[in-house]
């Protein structure tokens, strides 16, 4: 049988009366535009369900976020929770700032009680690292996060995490995948009404002791709680969640702490899923930061810091002689474990069986510290599901080992074993204990870092992020990939090639993953990896300067990336 086109699905779905009315209208009204590029974008496919989830442009339609494929993603999650036979399943729920996102976990614990599945639901928006420790206080079977991250505010999404707190991993990860897929009936996905379910005990809202417990235990792995409680009110902290869920517990964090002088940037503060302030809710770029930036510099604040929309991303600015620098995600990696570890070496509590992980993309120099230290250090696939993996593995094999952090380059920390996830709040806590042991000593964290970079070698790291949309984009990435498989030279701009890793046939005992990584000779990485989650593939270069003064090395390690930067978006232009 051919396959239906994608107007002949789009039909059906402005006449199946499941779908409610709105619904309908807007697939009627492509049809009678004779829209049928933007049809053909809602219908060629089924919404993508990835390895941790989905994410995508709101809207109707099977490739769209909807109510519908929230249903279906939940009835396929809540049949492999039933799979595992558990007593009494039940899955957690919280949701960010984003448009529908309320809506859409109301519509999950849905689903979940008409599967017999307890559902516990958050009563307010809250962050991921609160979604993985409310899986794990309640000793749930998985946990769903509403939230599209820090995508633009077109988009929404959702997050599977399982009975560990982490995100969903093999096996459970693509059993999920395959019921996702096994659902072709929209009207086959069990349901019940939310109040009705209330009623029936099969959807509870998560009690505020749960909150209550995460606060304290993130403040109890502070590593110099003393030192903040007395010298808190000496650091000008500036705060943005970006219209997300992180005003209340940030500012909770650091008040328990004892941060007293913390300024929050008013037109951000409120939760708004159309971030009007912004083009995109991202700490990673400078320009979200753009407002608490201009109020540190009205009240002359010693550091911004900024959250993303589900709070699990934490981006850094300060001001250095005039000029205002904003940290990436590796150096502030890099200032956190060098803190921690240097610290606790101190206190006397390192003692060989400390461990620290990050994705194979984040540092090199990471590693370094860490085995300086002593500290030993894991390498895993890029997201936080692969290092809480690599967590959860290590509590079973080698329960002796104690975590210490984690972190990958794109703005991500775990400095507890509370949650198995980022988490921003407590990142944003640690950052502003980082910035006032060093102000209580007359240094700027760029002092921090120089002091670093000379003690265990200098290290730079670019990101070339580069879009591609719809239909097109993903054949234009899957060309670029497929063309650096085929590289066959053995330099590239006069750097000598040593190997060439192919991470999708599954090397170094990790998962088989769309990742490749050149190796040369001077120790320079370049990694390439179409990203699982957006329409985009990323470049990340890393320099290693050894020889000459740390002005001459900055000065060549910027060359060099430049360089490869430029490259890379050249060939990819090119494919």
């Amino acid at each position: 049988m051919a396959s239906k086109t994608t107007l002949e699905k789009a039909k059906e779905w402005a006449q199946n009366s499941y779908f409610s009315p709105e619904s309908r209208a807007e697939i009627s009204a492509l049809i009678e535009a004779n829209n049928q590029k933007e049809i053909d974008e809602r219908f060629y496919k089924d919404l993508e369900f990835g390895t941790g989830g989905m994410r995508s442009i709101r809207g109707q339609g099977i490739n769209r976020i909807n109510i519908y494929t929230i249903r279906k993603a939940t009835q396929a999650l809540c049949l492999e929770v039933l799979a595992q036979k558990s007593a009494n399943p039940s899955i957690c729920i919280s949701y960010d700032s984003r448009i529908w996102s309320f809506e859409l976990a109301k519509v999950a614990a849905e689903v979940m009680a008409g599967n017999g599945v307890k559902a516990y639901i958050y009563k307010h928006l809250n962050p991921v690292a609160l979604l993985s420790f409310a899986v794990r206080s309640h000793k749930s079977m998985a946990g769903v996060m509403v939230t599209a991250s820090h995508n633009p505010p077109e988009y929404n999404g959702y997050k599977v995490f399982w009975s560990d707190g982490a995100q969903v991993t093999p096996p459970n990860d693509q059993n999920i995948i395959n019921n996702y897929y096994g659902i072709t009936d929209f009207t086959t996905i069990k349901t019940m009404g939310f109040d009705e379910a209330v009623k029936a005990g099969m959807i509870s809202w998560i009690d505020d002791s749960v909150e209550e417990s995460y606060y304290k235990a993130i403040l109890s792995k502070a590593i110099n709680p003393q030192m903040c409680k007395d010298n808190g009110g000496k650091l000008k902290v500036i705060y943005t969640p970006i219209h997300g869920a992180g005003l209340v517990p940030c500012s909770r964090a650091l008040a328990d702490l004892g941060f007293t002088d913390v300024h929050v940037v008013p037109e951000q503060a409120k939760p708004d899923g159309n971030f009007p302030t912004v083009k995109s809710p991202n700490p990673e770029n400078p320009s979200a930061l753009k407002m608490a930036v201009d109020l540190m510099e009205k009240l002359g604040g010693d550091i911004v810091m900024g959250s993303d929309p589900d709070t699990d991303r934490l981006g850094v600015a300060i001001k250095v002689d005039g000029k205002i620098h904003y940290l990436t995600g590796n150096q502030i990696g890099i200032l956190k474990l060098h803190y921690m570890l240097s610290e606790m070496k101190q206190k006397g509590n390192l003692d060989g069986e400390n461990y620290v992980v990050k994705s194979v993309v984040t540092t090199p120099l990471l590693d370094t510290i860490a085995k300086k230290f002593g500290v030993e250090i894991y390498n895993t696939l890029t997201g936080f599901k692969w290092i809480c993996g690599k967590m959860n593995e290590l509590e079973k094999t080698a329960p002796q080992k104690r975590f210490v952090f984690a972190t990958e380059e794109s703005f991500g920390y775990l400095c507890h074993n509370f949650a198995r996830d980022k988490d921003g709040v407590s990142s944003v806590s640690q950052m502003a204990e980082v910035a006032l042991f060093y102000k209580l000593k007359g240094m700027n964290l760029l002092d921090a870092l120089d002091k670093i970079y000379e003690e265990f070698g200098f290290s730079r790291e670019d990101l070339l992020s580069l879009d591609y949309f719809g239909i097109e984009g993903q054949e234009k990435i899957s060309r670029i990939m497929t063309n650096f498989r085929n590289f066959s030279d053995n330099t590239i701009l006069g750097h000598k090639l040593v190997q060439i890793k192919d991470y999708s046939k599954g090397i170094e005992g990790l998962p088989k993953s769309n990742v490749l990584g050149f190796f040369f000779e001077n120790g320079n990485q370049v990694y390439l990896r179409p990203s699982g989650t957006e329409p985009k593939i990323k470049f990340y270069i890393m320099i290693q300067e050894r020889e000459g003064t740390l002005s001459n090395k900055k000065i060549n390690a910027e060359i060099k990336a430049t360089q490869f930067l430029d490259y890379f978006k050249a060939a990819s232009e090119r494919a």
